[in-house]
């Protein structure tokens, strides 16, 4: 988890390309089943006798969780043996899915998503993990671009699979649905995936966890509920102002450690800390539209949720046709230049949307939320990619914990922040309810929040991640690739 860790074994010669597809399974369960459950919730909450914003804790307890076990993802790793965790946590995974399936009440439900919330935190960096220890430099790009994917589908494909689960067969199908994907990936990570022995990673801080755990599962706490009426009047800022303060404490504690629960000076590493800090800034604005676009079409165009979610898969095709793209425009043009051009691209695919009128036709809102979904996708896999570039193997551990922490939360704030827009805008027009005006207002905060980020991207040296991209600027020379 530091630098004094022990070296990383050489990576494996393997098919980097069958190892990203099994890995990107894993994560695809995981987010289809976190956006599926958003639709089944009214018809779960029925069925319990209860209201569905008391049954909304049942997802805030599964993000909270799923944030909150992130940061010692990686010491088990090491500890454990990567390959051997990972299977772990897609059984854990697995069997808390059967158990929500067979929730009849709120607290079995909440019980049963914390135990999921818990696979989920083990796979979403040991899977990365996973991949990067077994792959060279010029492999990390291709690989990666298999890792965007889940990303950008699960969230749009949610939904509308969820729906039809629920209509056709009950709302607890949409759990059991990840039974056979679960058994799938478990066989196919045992047969296909090298083994990485595991390693001494010395004494966890748990200190540092213990502040950590506290300050993300406060903080999600309060980004979850927030405005949403779950908690009582003032409970989500008072938890967000002490997850804020238990922050602080994390960042004096794991300053002055040797082994810390979060390696801050992982950010001393420019491509890292661009990666993670701008690209923490990124996502929160790209993350409002998977839940900006399904609202706008259905509060504000009167459209089905069947209709909603089929506009909506749109940006899951953008992000597929930008996996064979996404090499050879970074091998011509590098990191650099593509993170900072494509974030304001980006940022015109999510503020186009503020155009939007029940008016338009259908085809051409799919066809620009296709188009944004492409530059998204690209911007993804990009940041994905040059976190790791200059990351030595023996911290790899530590930095897979360290940004799966980040882009759990940038979702979340990028949620808080449509929320938000939406309700002050209402509330400065005179307007009791949300209209089709305020959807705009949210899409072109959103936007700019994305094209925030293109600065900080320009401060990176033009030769950055020249090793994984294979970019080679005029008047540089680049080392061969390790």
């Amino acid at each position: 988890m530091s630098e004094t860790s022990p070296p990383a074994p050489p990576p494996v010669r393997t098919d980097h390309r069958l190892i990203a597809a099994i890995v990107a399974s894993a994560l695809f369960m995981q987010n289809l089943d976190s956006a599926a459950v958003t639709t089944a919730l009214p018809a779960m909450a029925r069925e319990m006798g209860v209201e569905p914003a008391r049954l909304g804790t049942a997802i805030t307890s599964y993000l909270v969780a799923l944030t909150v076990f992130i940061p010692v993802s990686g010491w088990v790793a090491d500890r454990f043996g990567a390959k051997r965790v990972f299977m772990a946590a897609i059984a854990v995974f697995t069997i808390a899915s059967v158990l929500c399936g067979r929730a009849t009440g709120v607290p079995e439900m909440i019980g049963a998503r914390v135990l999921q919330g818990l696979g989920g935190a083990m796979m979403v960096p040991v899977a990365r993990l996973l991949l990067l220890r077994q792959v060279r430099k010029d492999q990390m790009l291709n690989a990666m671009a298999w890792l965007t994917i889940p990303a950008m589908i699960g969230p749009v494909s949610g939904p509308p699979l969820g729906g039809f689960l629920t209509d056709a067969f009950g709302w607890r199908s949409v759990f059991l649905i990840n039974v056979p994907i679960g058994l799938l990936g478990i066989l196919m990570v045992a047969w296909k995936i090298p083994r990485l022995e595991p390693s001494d990673p010395g004494p966890p801080d748990l200190k540092g966890l213990t502040l950590l755990g506290l300050a993300l599962a406060l903080f999600m706490t309060g980004l979850e509920t927030f405005g949403r009426g779950v908690l009582p009047r003032g409970m989500p800022e008072v938890a967000l102002l002490l997850g804020a303060g238990f922050g602080w404490a994390v960042v004096r504690h794991c300053g002055r450690v040797a082994r810390p629960a979060l390696d801050l000076s992982l950010l001393r590493i420019p491509t890292f800390n661009r990666s993670t800090l701008a690209g923490s800034l990124f996502r929160s604005g790209a993350g409002a539209t998977p839940f900006l676009v399904p609202m706008l079409l259905q509060v504000g165009f009167g459209k089905t949720a069947s209709e909603a979610g089929l506009v909506s898969f749109a940006t899951a095709l953008g992000a597929m046709a930008m996996k064979p793209l996404a090499r050879p425009i970074l091998r011509r043009f590098g990191f650099r230049t593509v993170l900072v051009g494509n974030a304001l691209l980006a940022a015109a695919g999510v503020a186009v949307a503020a155009l939007f009128t029940p008016g338009w036709p259908l085809a051409l809102i799919f066809a620009l939320l296709a188009l944004g979904g492409l530059f998204r996708s690209l911007q993804f896999t990009a940041l994905n990619t040059l976190a790791f570039a200059d990351v030595p193997n023996a911290r790899l551990s530590a930095a897979t914990s360290f940004s799966g922490t980040a882009q759990q939360l940038s979702p979340a704030l990028g949620v808080v922040l449509a929320t938000t827009t939406l309700e002050l805008s209402a509330h400065l027009a005179g307007r009791a309810a949300i209209g089709v005006p305020d959807f705009a207002v949210a899409f072109l905060v959103a936007g700019a929040v994305v094209a925030a980020s293109m600065p900080f991207f320009l401060s990176l040296a033009p030769e950055a991640g020249a090793d994984v991209s294979g970019h080679v600027p005029a008047g540089v020379r680049r080392a061969p690739a390790e």
